[in-house]
């Protein structure tokens, strides 16, 4: 799998500007391309104005003198490191989730998650199953349950199958009431990956609470641009739509206020392409965008009939904790 960054010579009238040049060592193999057709997807202005004779060439800017290139290769269950661009991106979802915040940003305190986290009861569902009794009901009814009714998964193992499964797992919606502990199943998950202890042959994880994309509902942009703007790192590399493993995780479906309409017949396969974040989404969860990327959303159990049942893989359900962690 590979993220290849190679040069783009540049004149440049600001002096103080450091670039760095790169040549890519696998002439015979062309960048990644995202377009079906003929046209080469852009990401900065500075590719705009590229000739076709450098169309094989990214621009990079770094503080660093000496800049080596990330690779996938595939079978790797890590990148070739020892790359700032990645270093970065994974710090930085690192800072994000290393703390829990109680109360507001402003006079809240921070606790750091891995010092109380606990791990929460999870169970699979039949895919479909959606529960429309009230919440507090759900919790009446979850109480009586049994530990011995359901096997638990841990939460870093919500894509791989059970014993005696054989299905892939790519869309993993996991529901459960207000409070119950999903958000910070997300956060922890996402940590673990930031600091290399679960899940390595994930490469890129993306976080995209439906709480902010709420903000981005008027827009019409590209997947690419998207993730430019929640992630300014994705703008120093391209990801190819066949080998990458990426995650998409989705918190908040609840919280949603795009209109989904997965009966729409608009078909959207390149990630260049500008459309609505609505169609943008609805064709990342069904596969058209990037199908080998995994895809996670989280609801409420009322809001989890948004998408449709043959779109998930997997249902699971957060109950809490176990009768011996209570």
């Amino acid at each position: 799998m590979n993220f290849n960054f190679s040069p783009v010579r540049q004149k440049r009238s600001e002096p103080e500007s450091c670039f760095v040049s790169m040549k890519s060592d696998m002439s015979v193999i062309q960048p990644f391309s995202f377009k079906s057709g003929d046209t080469q997807p852009c990401l900065s202005p500075v590719q705009q104005r590229r000739s076709e004779a450098e169309s094989s060439c990214v621009s990079m800017k770094s503080d660093s003198s000496v800049i080596q290139p990330l690779d996938f290769k595939s079978g790797d269950t890590q990148p070739c490191l020892s790359h700032d661009v990645f270093n970065i991106f994974r710090s930085n979802l690192m800072k994000k989730f290393e703390c829990l915040y109680e109360g507001t940003s402003m006079q809240g305190k921070t606790t750091l998650l891995n010092e109380i986290y606990t791990e929460l009861y999870i169970t699979e569902s039949e895919s479909g199953e959606i529960n429309n009794e009230h919440e507090v009901r759900q919790i009446e009814t979850q109480s009586r349950r049994t530990a011995t009714e359901d096997t638990p998964i841990k939460c870093n193992d919500i894509f791989r199958p059970l014993p005696g499964q054989d299905k892939a797992i790519r869309t993993v919606l996991t529901k459960g009431v207000a409070g119950i502990g999903k958000t910070v199943s997300v956060q922890k998950f996402i940590l673990d990956w930031a600091e290399g202890k679960e899940n390595q042959d994930v490469q890129l994880i993306f976080p995209l609470p439906f709480r902010e994309i709420n903000l981005m509902k008027n827009k019409k942009l590209s997947l690419l641009d998207l993730l430019n703007f929640f992630f300014s790192e994705t703008k120093e590399m391209t990801i190819s739509c066949v080998e990458c493993k990426a995650l998409f995780i989705f918190d908040g479906l609840d919280e949603c206020r795009l209109s989904l309409d997965f009966q729409s017949n608009v078909r959207l396969c390149d990630v260049s392409e500008s459309a609505s974040v609505a169609v943008l989404l609805m064709n990342l969860i069904v596969g058209n965008l990037l199908p080998s990327a995994l895809i996670w959303i989280t609801s409420r159990p009322a809001a989890a009939d948004l998408i449709p049942s043959e779109c998930v893989h997997r249902v699971t359900e957060v109950r809490g904790f176990s009768e011996p962690q209570k």
